[in-house]
């Protein structure tokens, strides 16, 4: 009997794998979990999880929740709640994240950025002052003559 793939089963449960040997040229996106053991070479995008196994490479930018890499990352990777690197894994690139566990044996070429979001202002421009002499607007320009 055929199992019933409209369930409902929520997107953010499934979880979508690229194995062993498999090359995927192009973008990858998925609301719930990718496990990659192969080669992509684009952008990962997963809702909840990616994880990169030993053999796994991304040549390309990823971006998730949370990340455990085990294998290779060329490009950004950004995990908005946690990053995991294990002690197999090499990035070369930019690595933004809240929280990150490193392994000892772990290799990481590039630039890191940790910790809360910062909220932008409401206005990046200061406020102009009262009596500064400064001109707010402009004139309109006189009209030619006719």
């Amino acid at each position: 009997m055929a199992r019933d793939t409209s369930s409902g089963t929520p997107p953010e449960s499934v979880i979508s794998i690229i194995g062993p040997g498999m090359k995927v040229v192009g973008d990858c996106h998925t609301e719930g979990t990718v496990r990659i053991e192969g080669l992509v070479e684009g952008s990962v995008r997963a809702g909840k999880a990616v994880v990169i196994g030993k053999q796994g490479t991304v040549r390309g930018d990823v971006h998730t929740q949370d990340a455990v890499v085990s294998g290779h990352v060329t490009g950004t990777l950004v995990a908005e709640s946690r990053l995991e690197l294990q002690a197999t894994s090499q990035i070369d690139g930019e690595v933004r994240t809240r929280r990150m566990q490193l392994e000892e044996g772990a290799v990481l070429n590039g630039t890191v950025e940790m910790g809360e979001k910062k909220k932008p202002a409401a206005s990046s421009a200061p406020a102009p002052s009262q009596g500064s002499g400064e001109a707010t607007t402009r004139p309109a320009a006189a009209a030619p003559a006719r």
